[in-house]
Order: structure tokens, then sequence, then C-alpha cells
């Protein structure tokens, strides 16, 4: 038994040391990030502005894989189950990281034990729009009319469980009123419908409606973020509103596998906080609606936890169910 156990003892220190090797060269290949999404979207774009930047200041290249499919599990889970060495890495939105887990039964991963939170890069704030033409100047003026009328007013949602769907009924149950969700496949159909006075609300990022409240035919009510937008600064959020259980705060997340050695872990947080300190990558995220940020690993799991906890309520409260 005292052979094993120095047998075991041994086997240990070596993979340990090892490990501590790999960490001390890292990086010394080339970096895959891997997208769950198409090219194109707004977390491929995060992806390759970060991508550019940190291919400088590691001497590797970095690289986007994107990986689409199954409402991004594909792709996270291809990174769940990736070799932990800090040559795989995930670059996605909060759906992957705390929506997923929160409103499936099932899932071939768990974020909060399969993945390393390394930083939050960048939020994309959801904004509440309504026809420039309608009657309602206020969130306040919105609720009231929904109130009067339950399930009168019409929203648009991109699928049970999306980010606009969530942000809907939380902003429907911190109201206390009833809203009617209608399903869109993506933005444009959306904005046409609210537009053209199929609908009488939508929920959208705010990269997709700012064009349109600039021309007029949308009115800005609420940012659903906690923060304010920079490219629709004077339109107030949920919380200055005073309905803080209304917000939605959409953003993107860079994770490793589970088990990824410490150094590299805290040598690529390193980088990344330098690289999101650029003002160029910041201005370029700012040009496509986002908000650049810089939050920590320990920050970023409270918050997976938090968000997880919070949408699995909210889900089991309306009924709502990923599809």
């Amino acid at each position: 038994m005292k052979q094993l156990a120095q047998l075991l003892a041994a086997i240990a220190f070596t993979a340990a040391a090892g490990l501590a090797q790999a960490a001390d060269a890292w990086p010394a290949k080339t970096i895959k990030l891997v997208v769950p999404f198409p090219p194109g979207g707004g977390t491929d774009i995060v992806a390759r502005a970060l991508s550019q930047k940190l291919a400088d200041r590691l001497g590797q290249p970095v690289v986007v894989d994107n990986k689409p499919g199954a409402a991004t599990i594909i792709g996270a889970d291809a990174v769940a189950k990736a070799q932990p060495d800090g040559y795989t890495l995930l670059v996605s939105g909060s759906s992957t990281y705390s929506v997923n887990a929160a409103l499936r039964a099932r899932l071939p991963y768990d974020p909060l034990k399969d993945l390393a939170p390394v930083a939050i890069i960048a939020k994309a704030p959801l904004v509440l729009v309504v026809n420039a033409a309608s009657p309602w100047h206020s969130v306040a003026a919105l609720a009231a009319a929904a109130k009067a009328k339950p399930q009168g007013i019409r929203y648009a949602t991109f699928g049970s469980g999306s980010g606009p769907h969530l942000a809907g009924e939380m902003f429907a149950m911190a109201a206390g009123v009833k809203l009617q969700d209608v399903p869109y496949k993506g933005s444009s159909q959306s904005a046409i419908a609210l537009i053209g006075g199929e609908i009488e609300m939508g929920i959208d990022t705010v990269a997709a409606v700012a064009p349109h409240v600039r021309s007029g035919k949308l009115r800005a009510l609420a940012v659903v973020g906690t923060t304010r937008s920079s490219m629709l600064p004077d339109v107030p959020t949920m919380a200055e509103l005073k309905m803080p259980d209304a917000t939605f705060d959409a953003w993107y997340g860079l994770a490793a596998p589970a088990g990824t050695p410490a150094p590299v872990i805290q040598r690529l947080a390193a980088e990344v906080s330098a690289t999101m300190a650029d003002k160029a990558i910041q201005d370029q995220l700012r040009a496509q609606g986002m908000e650049p940020v810089m939050i920590g690993a320990a920050p970023f799991r409270s918050l997976m936890e938090s968000e997880i906890s919070r949408y699995r309520a909210l889900a089991h409260r309306a009924g709502i169910a990923a599809e």
C-alpha cells in the first residue's frame, strides 16, 4: 500500500509539473476562439475584434472558429470537452453561459462546472421601442395601456426563451401587466412588423433599433440593461425608471475549459484587460452598438450563478421553455 501511495504521489507530481511547464510556455501555438454562431453576428464581431489584438500581444495566431447550431450548445460543448491547455477558448453571449442552463432541462455541458470564466468583455444593450406614431412617450404610459387591456400589447421575440422574450416577461412582471409575445425570425422582420403596426412593442439590440429611432419611425422608451447606451445616450435605463426588476443585460464573455491551468487563465485575463483598454477596439465595438467592459473571472462567475437562478425562477413563473 505504501508503494502504491508513493507511485500515485509521483504520478500526481509529474502531472502537476507538466501542467506548470505547459503554462510557463503558453502560448506556443495557434489559439482558437470558438464562436457558437455563424459569421457576421454580434458574437462573431466581438471575437474577431478581440482575436486581432490578442494575436499582436501574444505573438501567436488567434483564429476564430465558428461552430453554430442548437442554440449555441454545439460550440459551447466542444470547448467544454476540449483539452484544458489554453488553446481552445469560447467567446459567446449570456445565452450560452446562463440562459441555456436556466431554461433547458438537459445540457451536455454545465457552464458552472465545465467552463472556466476569464472575462466579460462587452455588453449589447437591449432597448424597448414603440412605433413613433403611438401615443406612448414613456414606459409608465405603456404600462398603463397594458394594464387597461391585458395581452393587448403585442411584442416581438425571437422565439421562446430568447433575450427579447425574457426581457419582455421581466418588464411584464415588474409592471404587473400581461403582454402577448409574437415570435419573428430576426431583427429585420420584427422592425418591419413594429413599423407597420402588426405589434405594439419591440425589445431588441441598440444596433438593430437605433437607425429606426434616428429616422423617426420608432421611439425608444428605455434601455432594458443596467447602463445607458452610447449610441442612444438620452434614453434612460429601466433602473433609472425605478424598475430594477425589469433589467436584462445581454453580454459577451470569454471562457476556457475547466481545468485550464491558473497561470494561463491569469495571463489570458491580463492580456484581454490590456486589449480592452485599447481605444481602437472600444471605438470598434461602440460603432456596432456595444459597450466595451472588462469584468474579471470572479464577478463573471457570480453573474452566471445569479442569472441562472433568476432566469430559472422567471421561466417557472412565466411558463417559459426553450425551443
